[in-house]
């Protein structure tokens, strides 16, 4: 690699990440739940003006701290409600943690090479990717927290640094709470194995504590003088502590739920984590391993303990994981230990993989961009393989520029976000909906459950009941399956669309 300047590979670095989490960013309709609730909540936050008590549907929304929704709003501002607005503020702010980590890589290693290993593994890992386009908290709390760190680690040498740490505290504080603990204990336990006490005594750690977390502290103050004890009801018990003992809203999961996570969406970078791990463990008085070893065993621990289980859940760990990584990738390139069988062997799956992936797309799927996609997978493992088995140390750059194409083509498609395939699309019903029926209407319907995103682009309230349960004077959304067990006489049928027909209240 060439030993391009520090300032050169942290632009390069910005810009990949930032094209990869932005392009086609509102080319798909948002998801339930987290996004659709966001959405209805930071779009009444722009209506109203309400921006201390945000509310969901008039009532008050308690679930999650404002910082993302206030985000969310001055884009809705700037730009209009869209997809595009409701996802940029958590896009470029989960991009920024690409540079991020390329700076604390410096620092942690001493080296630049593991460091640009590093960012570049977290760049190309899909979760991390995928997940950070969408309107989500976890992606910002991430960044958020790498920052945290890197004025950690740079206040050794200039201890105004210090300051941010507290800011940086408020900041995960003001996006997801109580997690804000998890990450305290990470960094705490962090200083204490690097024996770097001596931030307690430093008078910017404690003027940054003061004035980082007095917005965090002014608004749970503000919020619990407003609501009384079910702010801290709902907040702290229903959303942070009952998720540790308990499986909130049936989603559970044995203790390793997240290991399997790791291996559905970790290739080909899970490769060499056991090799990295490995090494972290055997350079524990390095500051590179301390961190790794801290902040996988303590978080990796928690959530998997945890009795609420959720797949982004396992997103702060992918830092961590980069971090080995690329201190495995660092050992390759400088001492050519390569590990050729089973290397070869699992590039070799991945190569076939994505030769199957596009001859699917071909004969089931034909989207052209798809296809492409497990063409340039197939190829670009084929050739890694290839050059694993002739000890080639390039092979890492066919790795990096193969999984930053195949990515980069996922998220042109229209298949980024699959779970919009679950259930019916949204928009064509909601569609529907604005044409007959006045925003802000309660319309009652025979579908399962609640969707948050046909709530938001129907800008009507859209509830589950049972056909018995309809209330007369409401309008009725009824899928075509229901439409023979409902008496519709004395109604009048509004439209069809989507697999579901509007129904007007009863003439009076």
């Amino acid at each position: 690699m060439r030993p391009f300047p520090v300032r050169q590979w942290l632009m390069s670095l910005l810009v990949a990440s930032l094209v990869l989490w932005l392009m086609f960013l509102g080319n798909l309709p948002l998801r339930d739940w987290d996004e659709g609730t966001y959405a209805l909540v930071a779009r009444e936050i722009y209506r109203t003006g309400n921006w201390l008590h945000p509310t969901l549907g008039g009532e008050p929304f308690l679930l999650k701290p404002p910082l993302m929704l206030w985000l969310i709003a001055g884009c809705y501002k700037l730009g209009g409600v869209q997809e595009l607005t409701t996802r940029l503020p958590g896009a470029v702010l989960t991009a920024l943690g690409v540079p991020l980590l390329y700076l604390i890589g410096r620092l942690v290693f001493r080296q630049s090479l593991p460091a640009l290993f590093t960012a570049l593994v977290y760049m190309t890992m899909l979760p991390v990717v995928r997940h950070g386009r969408l309107a989500m908290l976890d992606g910002m709390v991430i960044s958020f927290f790498l920052l945290l760190l890197f004025c950690l680690l740079q206040a050794r040498q200039q201890r105004s640094y210090a300051l941010g740490v507290g800011f940086c505290l408020g900041l995960i504080t003001l996006t997801k709470g109580m997690i804000v603990l998890l990450f305290m204990l990470i960094a705490g336990l962090f200083l204490l194995a690097e024996g770097q006490l001596a931030l307690l005594v430093n008078p910017y750690f404690w003027m940054g504590m003061l004035f980082g977390n007095a917005p965090a502290i002014a608004w749970y103050f503000a919020q619990w003088q407003h609501y009384g004890n079910i702010f801290l009801q709902v907040h702290f018990q229903s959303q942070t502590f009952d998720r540790l003992s308990q499986s909130v809203e049936g989603n559970t999961g044995p203790v390793w739920y997240y290991l399997i996570e790791l291996i559905k969406y970790g290739f080909p970078w899970l490769l060499f984590l056991p090799g990295g791990l490995s090494l972290a463990w055997k350079k524990r008085p390095n500051t590179w391993a301390n961190l790794t070893l801290v902040g996988t065993i303590i978080y990796f621990g928690t959530i998997s303990l945890m009795r609420t289980k959720l797949p982004w859940y396992v997103m702060p760990v992918y830092p961590f994981l980069a971090l080995a990584i690329g201190a495995n990738l660092n050992e390759v390139w400088q001492y050519r230990n390569f590990k050729t069988r089973t290397w070869v062997g699992f590039l070799a799956i991945f190569a076939i993989a994505g030769l199957g992936g596009c001859v699917y797309f071909v004969v089931a799927d034909p989207q052209p961009v798809l296809i492409l996609m497990g063409l340039i997978l197939s190829v670009s493992m084929g050739v890694a393989t290839w050059m694993v088995v002739k000890s080639d140390r390039r092979f890492m750059g066919v790795l990096f520029g193969g999984m930053y194409l195949t990515l980069a083509l996922l998220m042109s498609s229209k298949s980024w976000i699959w779970e919009l395939n679950e259930t019916f699309p949204v928009k064509p019903v909601a569609v529907l909906i604005r044409e007959y029926v006045p925003p802000g209407t309660t319309i009652y319907t025979s579908f399962a459950y609640n969707r948050p995103s046909l709530d938001f682009y129907s800008d009507c309230k859209v509830i589950p009941a049972q056909v018995s349960d309809f209330r007369q004077r409401f309008y009725l959304l009824i899928d075509n399956p229901s439409l023979h067990k409902i008496d519709l006489s004395g109604r009048r049928v509004l439209g069809s669309d989507g697999g579901f027909t509007l129904v007007a209240p009863p003439i009076s």
